[in-house]
């Protein structure tokens, strides 16, 4: 009887083809794969409508939806969380996933566990490897045969799996966790199997140039990553360049793959398909345990988890480093890894660096609750030796450890003698190797086997000085919950009339509340669309922040910048909006693109929001021409300011100088770090980086190099590496106030800006050797010796010491400084 109302009722109904929107009507028959209603013809069928969704939803029929395969059109989108694809089996579900400390307004897209418990269902993929999207974002099987991921409400694709014109015709999501887009013939044309994220599962496999990347740690700028070398070894690495465990094998053979299996094997395979190097699971071969999986961890460590039916929970069966301190880093900074009954626990190097203050920094802590190391040239009193038994400490940056033979008396007074000592470590195993530390930045482990002794050198404080732990938030107040008994003989009909009426009253004001949230959803939606449509429309005259990335034709922009009237440099060109807001529209007709890579490049740059990088408005692409807009920074270029100001060296001066080499390193950071992909400046100089009117800095042509001006390399360098070295040459201009300074050392640098204003004071002087040291050691010929832009960022703050750089001279002309105030290096037709 109710299904014979339900198809009555839909038979009334101007339905349209939408999957993936609506939840449980797929499962009649003669409405199959058809998802969301719209068009209505009576008022009467949207209430009714309404009111059988509400009974779905509260039976528990939203959850899930089972379908073998989704068609050409299949769209999820991330406002209905509850809408998740689910494998046949039930195993895998693929939807926007939420976790826990994530922001509210972001969400991922992806493949996890469907095993009921939210503690259980791990991510096993995702795309872009964790790419965060809006939240009302939407995952579309496109009529062209590509998956996209389109950002919302900008409608902007961040990610695609570039199938386009393949013969894709549908996609289904496998009982292995493998989500597959087929052919005509049910053949395999793009699997996730083949670009894994953090974890293996069953089946899967791993070869060369592919990685596994384990989550991001708030505490670390880089990440933990198992990575497969061209000769065929496994190797777990931290920052790309240390290696903290790898799979030894004596083989010649040649590795092709590295593969996980069922029973629980993990193996190095030949072109023969013989194991090279293998380890297993603990429960290997167990046939009881039906689900596994091989996974790079938050905390550096590479498991293998089975999955218990018993207590529903996943077990380790195997772990790559077995002693966790062995993970590099694995505390953080100023601490030291032990371990006690119940596992590794991190520890402050001395009590001294504990952090107590509820309101201590976080930049300030290493991760672990420790803060930095005390300055010891600030000390009041005498230093002291504080001894830790059983440690061993290493260096993070720079890489400037002495070793020399001392007994390890010696070596505590030695460095207890020597000012430049921060802290050693005595081998205190027969070969007398003492080890001088002389940087702060410095963490450890510590293991009863190890017979290493370490010297830690700290500030002596006076005997009546005590620390008095006293928790101000100990005192806690009970409050007792006190419920009146309400006792009554019997019930008045007069009573449940009107508790009938009440009920009856509430019930229409809530589906009164649908109707009118769902007409003004779709009314909302339908004008959002249509002011999409028209570039720089009403919202866009009335909102100066309107951010919407547009295309125009040339005829339009010619129209804004009053037919290229105004130029501010070679190929650049101020105009206004019609919104009022300057623009500046640099013309790019020299470069050799197609469409299809202009239009990738854009989105990927347009996606970039910082506060030091000037954002991307809008494009054309025409086949005679092709222009970028930008947002106009009224002050001009870092080149002309300093100019300007090297004769007048003001105090302020100096600290706005500071604030201006961290907003570039800022902005650099995030190209390089916190981007989808990393995307790498390429001409970094003064000309490229404008003031506003604050004189906060702001990176522009940033990306063009790697994405539209393709330039064979000139070096075995690596384009961030190059950055990193261009950056330290900005700096050393910032410094001096010139071009171009001819110099062997720190010291030269900082006497010629003492001779330009002998009046700076001490803290100027301070924070221009500071700037000084860490620009030497970007510009290091050997490119392991530069540090990573995030090491960068924390010397400039101040939260990280940095060491003398070693001398050389400095060059005297700079291929990659632009002598011109211009933003571009290209000229119009």
């Amino acid at each position: 009887m109710g299904a014979f109302w339900l198809n009555n009722l839909f038979c009334r109904m101007t339905l349209k083809n939408f999957p993936g929107k609506s939840c449980g009507l797929y499962c009649f028959k003669r409405f199959s794969d058809v998802c969301g209603l719209y068009c209505f013809k009576r008022f009467s069928d949207v209430l009714v409508v309404v009111l059988f969704l509400c009974y779905a939803c509260s039976s528990g029929f939203c959850d899930t939806f089972n379908m073998v395969s989704m068609p050409l059109g299949f769209e999820v989108s991330g406002l209905d969380r509850n809408a998740n694809w689910v494998s046949e089996n039930g195993v895998f579900a693929f939807g926007f996933l939420e976790k826990d400390g994530d922001d509210a307004d972001e969400c991922v897209v992806g493949i996890r566990y469907n095993l009921g418990d939210k503690a259980a269902n791990f991510p096993v993929w995702t795309v872009g490897g964790g790419l965060r999207v809006a939240k009302n974002s939407t995952f579309r099987l496109a009529m062209d045969g590509r998956l996209v991921l389109i950002n919302n409400p900008n409608g902007i694709i961040v990610w695609s799996s570039n199938t386009s014109s393949l013969g894709v015709q549908k996609a289904s999501l496998l009982d292995n966790g493998n989500l597959v887009l087929l052919g005509n013939k049910d053949e395999v044309i793009w699997a996730s199997f083949s670009s894994p994220t953090n974890t293996l599962l069953p089946g899967q496999s791993l070869h060369y140039p592919l990685s596994l990347r384990g989550p991001s740690m708030i505490s670390i700028l880089s990440y933990y990553s198992l990575v497969i070398r061209q000769t065929g070894e496994l190797e777990l690495v931290w920052e790309h360049n240390i290696t903290y465990w790898r799979s030894h094998f004596s083989s010649s053979a040649i590795v092709r793959e590295a593969r996980f299996d069922s029973v629980g094997i993990f193996g190095l395979y030949d072109d023969g398909k013989k194991v090279v190097w293998s380890v297993s699971s603990k429960d290997f071969g167990d046939p009881s345990v039906t689900l596994r999986h091989l996974r790079v961890d938050q905390d550096g460590n590479l498991r293998i988890y089975s999955w218990d039916n018993v207590s529903c929970t996943w077990k380790v069966g195997w772990q790559a480093v077995k002693d966790q301190c062995n993970v590099f880093g694995s505390c953080g900074l100023y601490s030291v890894c032990g371990y006690n009954s119940t596992g590794p626990v991190c520890d402050c190097l001395s009590p001294d660096s504990l952090l107590r203050s509820i309101g201590a920094s976080a930049v300030d802590a290493g991760g672990s609750g420790c803060k930095k190391m005390v300055d010891l040239g600030n000390c009041k009193m005498h230093t002291s030796m504080f001894i830790m038994k059983q440690t061993v400490l290493y260096g993070l940056y720079p890489p400037h450890d002495v070793d020399m033979l001392l007994s390890e008396e010696a070596c505590k007074e030695y460095c207890s003698n020597d000012t430049t000592c921060i802290a050693a470590t005595s081998a205190n195993d027969g070969s007398g190797l003492c080890t001088i530390k002389r940087t702060s930045f410095i963490s450890g482990y510590r293991n009863p086997s190890v017979r290493s002794v370490s010297f830690l050198k700290v500030c002596s404080v006076p005997l009546a000085v005590a620390a008095h732990g006293g928790d101000p938030l100990s005192n806690s107040q009970s409050v007792s919950l006190s419920t009146g008994g309400l006792s009554s003989e019997g019930v008045s009909v007069k009573k449940f009339i009107g508790a009938i009426a009440l009920i009856v009253l509430l019930t229409v004001s809530v589906l009164v509340s649908i109707q009118f949230s769902l007409f003004w959803f779709i009314y909302h939606r339908r004008k959002i669309k249509a002011q999409t449509r028209i570039p720089f429309g009403k919202d866009a005259q009335m909102n100066p922040r309107y951010s919407v990335l547009i295309r125009l034709p040339f005829e339009e922009i010619k129209e804004l910048t009053n037919g290229f009237a105004s130029p501010l440099g070679q190929s650049v060109f101020r105009g206004t909006l019609p919104n009022k807001i300057p623009i500046v529209a640099k013309v790019l007709n020299d470069v050799i693109v197609s469409e299809k890579d202009f239009r990738v490049a854009v989105s990927t740059l347009g996606g970039t929001h910082h506060r030091n990088l000037v954002s991307v408005k809008g494009f054309c692409f025409e086949p005679r021409h092709k222009i970028l807009l930008y947002e106009y920074v009224p002050n001009g270029s870092l080149d002309k300011w300093l100019s300007n100001s090297k004769h007048n060296q003001q105090e302020q001066i100096s600290h706005k100088r500071l604030d201006i080499a961290l907003g570039v390193a800022h902005a650099l950071a995030y190209l390089h770090s916190e981007c989808q992909q990393c995307i790498t400046h390429g001409n970094l100089s003064l000309g490229n980086v404008l003031l506003d009117e604050n004189l906060a800095p702001k990176l522009t042509d940033f990306g063009l190099q790697g994405f539209l001006i393709k330039k064979a390399a000139s070096s075995s360098e690596s384009p961030s590496e190059r950055d990193i070295y261009m950056l330290g040459q900005m700096f050393v201009q910032i410094v001096t106030c010139k071009r171009e300074f001819s110099g062997d050392n720190v010291e030269q640098i900082l006497n010629y800006v003492y001779q330009e204003n002998k009046f700076m004071e001490s803290d100027s002087l301070k924070m221009m050797e500071r700037i000084a040291r860490i620009a030497f050691w970007c510009m290091q010929s050997k490119t392991f010796l530069r540090p990573s832009i995030g090491e960068v960022v924390k010397v400039l703050e101040g939260t990280l010491s940095v060491d003398r750089p070693p001398s050389f001279g400095l060059p005297q002309r700079h291929d990659s400084i632009i002598e011109s105030e211009v933003v571009t290096e290209i000229e119009v037709e």
